[in-house]
């Protein structure tokens, strides 16, 4: 009897050391997954605003139109923002400067803004700083939340004005 109490014993801490040793692999691997999601959005954040700025060039523009060239814009310096990669668009944050959460479409995997699509739990924010005539910084926050845990990731980037 006490030999058969000691087997199930050992077999019960293999069997628990194996399912939390899988429980956390597939914890970080979600945790990877997001952080991966996060990355490429903060990224493309940054991308538009250089878009917008190219084509502000190719159309004989100053190069901050449309992104921080006056009070007028969306993202004028210190203003929280957010991108529409779809739509090349800036949209100023809703008053106290918090952002929508991103909608991914279930058809094409596109993150963006459409009201048909799905919400996900990633929300950008961006704000442009000014360094001087020919420079600024941009900083793109992406947050997201795993069951009662929040992430954060954040790039940092200058543009210039290379016209």
């Amino acid at each position: 009897m006490v030999e058969t109490l000691v087997a199930v014993g050992i077999l019960v801490v293999a069997v628990v050391g194996a399912l939390t040793a899988a429980q956390s692999g597939i914890s970080s691997s979600i945790f990877s997954k997001n952080q991966v999601i996060a990355i490429y959005l903060a990224q493309e954040g940054v991308e538009v605003i250089r878009n917008i700025r190219d084509e502000n060039a190719l159309n004989d523009r100053s190069w901050l139109v449309g992104i921080s060239d006056n009070s007028s814009d969306p993202c004028y310096f210190g203003n929280t923002c957010y991108v529409d990669a779809l739509q090349n668009t800036l949209t100023r944050c809703s008053g106290g400067g918090s952002c929508p959460n991103l909608k991914q479409d279930s058809d094409t995997g596109f993150y963006g803004y459409n009201l048909l699509w799905s919400e996900t739990g990633f929300r950008r924010e961006i704000i442009l700083t000014f360094i001087n005539q020919n420079e600024i910084s941009i900083l793109v926050t992406v947050d997201w939340s795993k069951g009662s845990i929040d992430r954060q990731f954040r790039v940092r980037e200058n543009i210039l004005n290379w016209q």
